[in-house]
């Protein structure tokens, strides 16, 4: 994958590039979050729970036992506003903390069965979604949106995303 600022475009591509082109990708980007968001809002609002919920329940689950920094370095928020949520997912038994045995200062999170059960179901509306898209756009699309999501991704976060599991770093 290359950097925004390297210059390799594909014959063709360049057609791509003009402003209008840029802006339709750009409402392109805001109607699929819009909807892609919406079903997950509304199950998170029932709870009392907001996307910044959403976003640590997903990677708790997707990395078990995580530790409150390495989830802190994934979602790029400050710890008073991890600390906000996560108090609240604690609290309400959607999240187990434990202290690290190991080490004292560090704790590590997991989801409880009630956790689980909400990460499920707003997994499973979220991935009918793109599982529909994936089935409408074929199979090389779908390799192109994964490159091109990537590359949209700040090059120090690429390397968080294995595509296959946990994420490292």
């Amino acid at each position: 994958m290359s950097d925004l600022g390297e210059t390799q475009i594909d014959e063709g591509l360049e057609r791509y590039l003009t402003d209008e082109e840029l802006r339709q990708a750009l409402e392109l980007l805001f109607f699929a979050y819009r909807d892609f968001t919406g079903e997950p809002d509304a199950i998170l609002a029932g709870d009392g729970f907001g996307r910044a919920h959403h976003r640590v329940i997903y990677f708790v689950k997707r990395n078990p036992f995580i530790t409150v920094n390495r989830l802190l370095g994934i979602l790029q928020i400050t710890k008073q506003s991890l600390s906000r949520v996560l108090g609240q997912l604690v609290r309400e038994g959607y999240i187990h903390q434990e202290t690290d045995p190991t080490d004292r200062r560090r704790r590590t999170l997991e989801l409880t069965e009630k956790g689980a059960e909400l990460e499920g179901r707003l997994t499973a509306c979220q991935s009918a979604r793109i599982s529909q898209a994936y089935r409408r756009a074929g199979a090389d699309a779908v390799r192109g949106f994964k490159a091109v999501l990537t590359e949209i991704i700040n090059t120090e976060d690429r390397t968080r995303f294995t595509g296959g599991g946990p994420h490292t770093g």
